[in-house]
C-alpha cells in the first residue's frame, strides 16, 4: 500500500503552502508543537470524519478542541503536530501506515489530511493521536475505479438539522443502514439565536463572528449520533443558506442577524468555519483562507464518479446566485410570489448557480454523453420541480428555490435533454418536507415529457407546516406523486444497474433523544424509464 500526500502549491512561502493546502507532508520540516504532558481533557471531542472521496484518495478530518472547563489549552496559540494511522483492519495490524499532519492554529486546529495512492473500492480504518489522547476509530472507503462495472451503491441523503427543533436521533438509525456514502445537502448548522417552543436552545445567540460560527459547529458536532455517522463512511457535503445567513443570495445578505454587519466579511468568516469543520479538499480554497476576505471563491461544487454505475454532480446554489426578485417592499431574503405579477420572474439573465457553474454543469453533461454512467445524480440544495402553494386558480411560488429562477431551471432541463443524459436523478433538501416526483421538460406544463425523477428530503429536525392542506397541494402539482410535511429523517437510495430504490426513513418524535425509525414510503425507478413507482 503506497500512501502519498496531496499538497497543492502555487503560492509563496512554505508556510503559506501549509496554510493553503493543509495536507502537510511528513516528516514536517518546520517547527510545530508536540504534546508532552498528559492532557487533562479529550481534544478529539468532536470526533472524526472523512469525505471528498475518489477512487484513489480520501480526506480525513478532525479538530483539536480546547479544554471545555477553561476554554483554553496550552497549544491554543501554536500549530501542532497530530499523528494519524490508517490500516485495513480496526485493530490497526494489517497494512498499518502512520505519520504526522499539522493542525493550524489559524484554522481552529482542524486537520484535513488528503491521503493519495489508495487502492480503489476499498474500506479503511483510521484514527488520530495527540499526546496521550486518541480519537475514536473512523471507517472510510475509496470509490470504485471510474471504468469499473459496479453492481450496487447505497447512499443516504440528509439536510436541515436545526438544534432548537429536536435531537439528531435519525443518525443513530442511519448508522445501521450499511451505507457507502452520505450526501449532506445543506443547513448543517442554523445561525439563529433561538426558536419558539424550542426543544433545546443553542448557546451563543445570533451567529456572526468567526468564533460564533466555530462554536455553533462544535455544538452541532457534539451530537454523538452525528459523530458516529461521520465515522461510518465518507460524506459528500454542500451548503445552503443557514451556514451563513437565512436566505442570503450571493453577496446579498439574508433575513437573519444584525444587518449592520459587513455581510461580505460575515460570509467570509462563515465560509472559513465551514471549511474548518468539513472533510473538504484544500482545492476548495481557491486563494487560501485569506482570499475569502477579499472575495475569493470557495469552490465546493464538483463531480464524482462511482464506477460506471453512477455520476454525482454536487452543486452550490448559494454562493453565485442572483438576488431573489419581487419581495414585498424590496426586502431581503425570500417570499411567496405570483409570477404573473413579477416582471423579472422569467428574466433569462438570472441564475441560481452562476454562469461559471452553469457552464461547468453543461460541459459535465456533454462529457457524460461521451463517457456515460448509468445513473446521473444531481445532488443540490432544494426542490427542483414547480411547487404551487396557491389552491385554485393562479400561482404562488417560492422565490428562493428553483421556482424563483425559472429560466435557469429550464436551461438545466434542456441541457439534460440535449445531451441525452442517462437516468437523471435529482436529490434535494431545504424545504423541510419530503417531496417525490418527476422532472418535467417544461415545469409549467404538467403534460410535457418526463425527463428525470426527483427526491427532496424532509430534514433531520427542522420543522415544517404539517399535512392539513397537503392533499390539495399535491393535486395542484400533479408532477409530484408523494409528499409529507410532518415527519423528519433521511432518505436512502440503492442504485443497481437495473433500478434505484428509495426509502423515506422517518423517526417517531425528534423532540425525544431516543426514537424509533420506520419507512414512510418506498419507491422504485427502472433504468431507462423516468417513471416513479411507489412500492409501499
Amino acid at each position: 500500500m503506497n500512501f502519498s500526500f496531496n499538497q497543492s502549491a502555487d503560492v509563496g512561502s512554505r508556510r503559506d503552502v501549509l496554510k493553503w493546502a493543509l495536507a502537510a507532508s511528513a516528516p514536517l520540516n518546520y517547527q510545530v508543537s508536540h504534546a508532552q504532558a498528559a492532557l487533562k481533557h479529550n481534544p478529539f471531542e468532536l470526533g472524526v470524519a472523512s469525505g471528498s472521496p475518489n477512487h484513489h484518495s480520501v480526506v480525513l478530518w478532525t479538530r483539536l478542541m480546547p479544554d471545555a472547563a477553561s476554554g483554553q489549552s496550552y497549544f491554543a496559540p501554536t500549530d501542532v503536530s497530530v499523528q494519524w494511522e490508517v490500516a485495513d483492519d480496526e485493530q490497526f495490524k494489517v497494512n498499518r501506515r502512520a505519520g504526522h499532519v499539522v493542525a493550524l492554529a489559524t484554522l481552529a486546529h482542524s486537520v484535513h489530511l488528503e491521503l493519495e495512492g489508495l487502492q480503489s473500492d476499498r474500506w479503511y480504518f483510521y484514527r488520530f493521536k495527540f499526546g496521550d489522547a486518541q480519537s475514536t476509530v473512523g471507517r472510510t472507503r475509496t470509490l470504485p475505479h471510474p471504468e469499473a462495472m459496479v453492481q450496487r451503491l447505497r447512499v443516504a441523503y440528509a439536510s436541515c438539522q436545526r438544534w432548537e427543533h429536536g435531537y439528531f436521533s435519525a443518525y443513530d438509525h442511519m448508522c445501521l443502514e450499511n451505507l457507502d456514502l452520505v450526501l449532506f445537502l445543506g443547513d448543517y448548522i442554523y445561525e439563529y439565536a433561538g426558536a419558539a417552543n424550542a426543544v433545546r436552545f443553542p448557546s451563543g445567540g445570533w451567529v456572526t463572528s468567526l468564533s460564533d460560527y466555530r462554536n455553533r459547529y462544535a455544538l452541532h458536532k457534539s451530537e454523538k449520533g452525528l459523530q458516529a455517522m461521520h465515522a461510518q463512511c465518507p460524506w459528500l457535503v454542500t451548503w445552503d443558506d443557514h451556514e451563513v445567513s437565512n436566505d442570503y443570495a450571493g453577496w446579498v445578505r439574508g433575513q437573519s442577524g444584525n444587518i449592520s454587519f459587513d455581510f461580505a466579511a460575515q460570509r467570509a468568516r462563515a465560509y472559513q468555519a465551514f471549511y474548518e469543520h468539513m472533510p473538504l479538499r484544500a482545492s476548495a480554497l481557491t486563494r487560501s483562507i485569506d482570499g475569502l476576505a477579499r472575495g475569493a471563491e470557495m469552490r465546493i461544487y464538483g463531480e464524482v464518479a462511482y464506477g460506471k454505475l453512477a455520476n454525482f454532480y454536487l452543486l452550490d446554489d448559494r454562493q453565485y446566485r442572483d438576488r431573489q426578485v419581487c419581495n414585498k417592499g424590496l426586502g431581503f431574503g425570500s417570499g411567496w410570489v405570483d409570477p404573473d405579477q413579477c416582471e423579472e420572474w422569467l428574466n433569462p439573465q438570472r441564475s441560481l448557480l452562476g454562469s461559471q457553474q452553469e457552464q461547468w454543469l453543461n460541459e459535465s453533461f456533454v462529457n457524460a454523453r461521451k463517457d456515460p454512467r448509468l445513473w446521473n445524480v444531481v445532488a443540490q440544495q432544494t426542490i427542483f420541480g414547480r411547487r404551487d402553494y396557491k389552491l385554485g386558480a393562479g400561482l404562488s411560488l417560492w422565490n428562493d428555490g428553483w421556482d424563483g429562477y425559472s429560466a435557469a431551471r429550464q436551461r438545466m432541463t434542456q441541457a439534460m435533454q440535449h445531451n441525452a443524459l442517462q437516468n437523471p436523478v435529482l436529490i434535494g433538501g431545504d424545504v423541510h418536507e419530503n417531496w417525490v416526483g418527476h422532472v418535467m421538460a417544461d415545469a409549467y406544463k404538467d403534460d410535457s415529457a418526463k425527463v428525470g425523477v426527483e427526491f427532496c428530503g424532509a430534514g433531520i429536525t427542522a420543522r415544517s407546516a404539517g399535512n392539513a392542506k397537503l392533499l390539495a397541494r399535491l393535486a395542484e402539482n400533479p408532477h409530484f406523486i408523494f409528499a409529507d410535511s410532518e415527519r423528519k429523517g433521511y432518505g436512502v437510495v440503492e442504485f443497481t444497474p437495473k433500478q434505484i430504490q428509495t426509502e423515506l426513513r422517518v423517526v417517531d418524535d425528534v423532540r425525544q433523544p431516543q426514537t424509533k425509525i420506520e419507512t414512510l414510503a418506498k419507491f422504485a425507478v427502472e433504468a431507462g424509464v423516468p417513471l416513479i413507482h411507489r412500492t409501499t
